[in-house]
């Protein structure tokens, strides 16, 4: 979604920023996993794919999609990449365009040694307050 190009959500533990063509590489790994496969509902796409679905995404008008970020190595100096620090997704999907109060957020942390430790929990907050604000300014 074009609204949430330039904006990065920062939490304790998250940072989320637009999924862009420089994130495809990792998560294109990420979906390699059968694991992820099966609790993503997903099937296995080719790199080409993956580039495909993210400029799909990121021109949608009712996906807003975001990678996520451990906050404290991101922030790191020295800075390191977007990439090194992905830790998974979170997605808000607008479910009628006419009713922008509807909508469905999924959440992926991809890396198993983030899950159980709130990345999550806190992505699908900063989300839903995202989702909340976006909605309430375009009213």
């Amino acid at each position: 979604m074009r609204l949430n190009q330039n904006t990065v959500l920062l939490g304790k533990k998250v940072a989320l920023v637009p999924y862009t063509a420089m994130h495809v590489p990792r998560y294109h790994e990420w979906m390699k996993s059968e694991e992820l496969q099966r609790l993503t509902s997903s099937e296995p796409l080719t790199l080409e794919q993956e580039y495909a679905m993210q400029y799909s995404w990121q021109e949608d008008a009712d996906k807003c999609t975001f990678i996520v970020l451990d906050a404290k190595k991101w922030q790191a100096q020295p800075h390191p990449t977007e990439e090194s620090c992905m830790v998974g997704d979170v997605n808000l999907f607008l479910m009628d365009l006419e009713d922008p109060a509807l909508g469905e957020i999924e959440v992926m942390i991809a890396e198993p040694s983030y899950r159980g430790q709130g990345f999550g929990t806190e992505a699908a907050l900063l989300m839903m307050s995202y989702g909340g604000d976006t909605q309430a300014g375009s009213e």
